[in-house]
């Protein structure tokens, strides 16, 4: 639980606008939960599973509550089962946009593996459970409450708050953020963005760190194709394709990119060393020195995979397919790699370093299209943005903060190639419910409710001290 100190703390920074604007009139912190929470479970409620898609009720209920208030709202949409809501409150223009974002759609389900109803928003033992409860309705829900906060409070801006809330993250960008950038930038276009992608780590009740996203790794789709010649099983082949594909994936498995950091992996693996264990620490400052011999990556391969891809694009051959009878040897078989590739990797290099790999003419190597993302530079450390979330993840969690890059996939990746540096933010997460099956898309997917609320006037200081006019 977090400390009676820090909720009072919370409590000023909302009375007072957070030192950023002329003190604001007193705020009502339970009814202000009360209505964090009624919002959140009606968006929990909503069925918006993609596939198959149908972002509309969410979107029809953000742009009711929202123009209640008096709040400029549009939608614009591919699809008009895809509708994506954005929501402005106009400042002086001294200062360029603030976009805050979440997307309204969900992975989906299989009702039968559920405790609860995936759709229930069921509360209990301090928990909410339901799909999208951490992945992406407590953003969503978040930037509402930021929106009609600002709202009440008649807070004078210097830059314009957006607040986007979108399709199709879950695998359709098609009708979300890529549409929105090629089509609508201009509805967006911002200096700062926050989005998905960070969280407030807790172990054992204690918390550790906030890690807030600022790169990703970018997916890239590689088919290899193995041809030989077809012939009777009772009569195995050299040219065997299956065989020619098992030692070119045995390859690739064995081969390891080389490390590269960037500005954030630097940072994430410095501060880490700050707050371990002397033995992981000593680890984490081996990988800075170069780690020469190769030793700590090697324990990050076997131990802590996580960190051995943060350290260099990866490759994960998760697909094989071919053949179609037992006594038959098919004269094509295919795999399919996931490759992760750092930020400013050279895919077309990158490619050619993998032919030369595996070495073998009957492999060919396709760089197949779909499941990515465009590659971007990772957004600045040395921003007004970052370091105001440093100073209100110490105020609102009195912990460090550590950027981050995703091996996942963000939509953010759209935005920072636009030129615009995003942040990836979170609630506060306990370590081992992911492993517990409690996490982002898990059958059992939850939030603590007290996270939700914290997190909730997180958002609104952060967008407070970034957007107000200072007095």
């Amino acid at each position: 639980m977090r400390s009676l100190p820090t909720l009072a703390l919370c409590t000023v920074l909302l009375l007072a606008g957070a030192s950023a604007a002329e003190p604001a009139a007193p705020v009502n912190l339970a009814a202000l939960d009360e209505e964090t929470m009624r919002h959140f479970q009606t968006l929990v409620r909503m069925d918006t599973s993609d596939p198959p898609g149908n972002e509309v009720p969410a979107v029809d209920y953000l742009k009711r509550v929202l123009e209640a208030e008096g709040i400029e709202v549009k939608v614009f949409a591919k699809d008009p089962k895809r509708p994506n809501l954005v929501a402005r409150l106009r400042g002086n223009g001294s200062k360029r946009p603030l976009l805050i974002m979440g997307h309204t759609d969900t992975v989906n389900v299989d009702p039968k593996k559920w405790k609860h109803g995936p759709f229930s928003a069921t509360r209990e033992g301090g928990y909410v459970y339901g799909r999208g409860t951490v992945d992406d309705k407590d953003n969503v829900t978040a930037a509402l409450m930021t929106m009609l906060q600002l709202k009440r409070s008649k807070v004078a801006l210097d830059r314009d708050v957006i607040f986007l809330a979108e399709a199709g993250e879950e695998g359709n960008v098609q009708f979300g953020i890529e549409f929105m950038v090629k089509e609508h930038m201009a509805e967006i276009d911002a200096e700062f963005c926050l989005a998905e992608g960070g969280s407030v780590v807790r172990t054992d009740g204690k918390i550790q760190y906030a890690s807030i996203q600022t790169t990703e790794k970018i997916p890239n789709r590689v088919r290899l194709v193995a041809t030989g010649v077809a012939g009777h099983g009772s009569v195995p082949l050299r040219s065997n394709a299956v065989v020619h594909l098992a030692k070119a994936i045995a390859k690739i498995a064995e081969w390891q990119p080389p490390m590269r950091l960037n500005e954030t992996t630097r940072a994430f693996f410095e501060r880490l060393a700050t707050i371990s264990p002397p033995e992981e620490a000593a680890r984490y400052r081996t990988i800075l020195a170069g780690d020469e011999n190769g030793a700590v990556q090697e324990y990050f391969a076997a131990n802590v995979p996580r960190f051995n891809s943060t350290l260099r694009t990866s490759i994960s051959p998760n697909m094989i397919s071919g053949g179609y009878r037992v006594n038959v040897i098919p004269s094509e078989v295919e795999a399919t790699l996931d490759i992760r590739a750092l930020p400013d990797e050279d895919m077309t290099r990158f490619l050619e370093q993998l032919r030369k790999l595996i070495d073998d003419p009957a492999i060919e190597v396709v760089h197949a299209p779909g499941h990515s993302r465009p590659g971007a530079t990772p957004s600045r450390l040395r921003t007004e943005a970052f370091e105001v979330l440093e100073a209100a993840v110490k105020r609102h969690y009195q912990a460090i903060t550590i950027p981050t890059m995703s091996t996942g996939a963000t939509d953010m990746a759209y935005l920072r190639e636009r030129g615009i540096d995003s942040f990836g933010i979170g609630p506060m997460i306990d370590s081992e419910d992911g492993p517990k099956g409690f996490g982002a898309h898990s059958d059992q997917e939850r939030i603590l409710e007290e996270a939700l609320f914290a997190f909730t006037r997180f958002n609104y200081d952060v967008v407070l001290q970034l957007a107000a006019t200072k007095k």
